[in-house]
């Protein structure tokens, strides 16, 4: 979602949050609602010099364009160096020289080092005035040292420092932590709400919305970012046939993480069929004809293991392989 306008369901929750007082906020709810946005919003609005009256940031101070340059000085931006560099945040010299050189990869983790310097961030000066603001995202993506170090800043935080987590899956966060933020659960856009902001996005086809809303499960950031890499209706609804030809070629390019998730939906529907519900992310007619519901749970339960190692696989390609290849013996099982 652009920063620049914030999506409609997004600007509503906005408003409240703006309008209470408070140092630390955990906004939840299932991934792809808009956290991310909302959460950046919310920082923009406590940062800007010329706050638009409680309806957030004025988008023309020079605050406001420092956080769309990534560049603020009172801004700190907690995420996995994966997600900084998709999200365009720039990372500290030392991680980006080794990146640079190869000598790892980037973390799919909130290093341990990224908070402590954040510790050290809310001990300085506000270098504009307007205080201090901390984003954290995905917050679920703290190990337990990092969680620990922001706990003790979260009890006892200076004056002039605010924080935003935003998280899709606040049950893995400490305990002491979400109580020690005010909560805001995302509220979901109405379908039609969420199809015309999908349909007004650049690059989107209007007769692809429903289909991509459906195979996002009803989450429009999902849709969007399905949209942007490149995966139309045509293909998602090609892709259970694909599976159960064992066709590789059909999920080229997919990170295994994309693929494990695309086959748990698929995985879902054909065990939904079989109980003669209707399917959720897939049209009825795509679907091939639903195996014993033995091999589905089976399947089911190998899925949820490969979503365990899915974004740190040894061998990205092998493991596509695999789960193509166990998707086709699923999926034609039927003795």
């Amino acid at each position: 979602m652009s920063e620049a306008a914030l999506a409609p369901w997004l600007q509503r929750q906005l408003q409240p949050l703006l309008a209470q007082r408070g140092h630390a906020w955990l906004l939840h709810g299932p991934s792809g609602l808009g956290q991310y946005e909302l959460a950046l919003a919310l920082v923009r609005a406590w940062l800007c010099e010329r706050p638009d009256g409680g309806q957030g940031a004025c988008g023309q101070c020079p605050s406001c364009h420092a956080v769309e340059v990534r560049a603020h000085a009172d801004l700190c931006v907690l995420m996995p160096e994966a997600q900084m560099q998709l999200l365009g945040w720039p990372l500290d010299e030392k991680a980006q020289a080794e990146l640079d050189e190869k000598k790892r990869k980037p973390g799919r983790e909130i290093r341990v080092e990224a908070m402590r310097d954040a510790v050290e961030f809310v001990q300085r000066t506000s270098a504009r005035g307007r205080g201090k603001a901390v984003l954290v995202f995905p917050a679920e993506r703290m190990n337990a040292i990092s969680a620990n170090a922001l706990l003790k800043t979260l009890e006892e935080p200076p004056g002039d420092v605010r924080f935003v987590l935003a998280t899709g899956a606040a049950h893995l966060l400490l305990p002491t932590i979400r109580s020690r933020c005010m909560g805001h659960a995302l509220a979901w856009p109405s379908a039609d709400e969420a199809a015309r902001w999908l349909g007004g996005q650049p690059g989107v086809d209007a007769a692809d919305v429903p289909a991509l809303l459906a195979a996002a499960g009803g989450r429009p950031d999902e849709a969007w970012r399905m949209a942007e890499a490149g995966r139309s209706a045509r293909a998602w609804a090609a892709l259970p046939a694909a599976m159960a030809r064992g066709d590789l070629g059909a999920v080229s390019g997919w990170l295994p993480a994309e693929l494990v998730d695309a086959l748990q939906k698929l995985c879902h529907d054909l065990l939904c069929v079989g109980e003669g519900a209707a399917p959720r992310f897939f049209a009825a007619a795509g679907l091939p004809p639903p195996p014993r519901r033995e091999a589905l749970l089976r399947w089911s339960r190998a899925l949820q293991d490969s979503a365990r190692i899915a974004e740190h696989p040894l061998n990205a390609g092998l493991m596509l392989e695999a789960l193509v290849a166990q998707a086709r013996s699923n999926l034609n099982f039927r003795a």
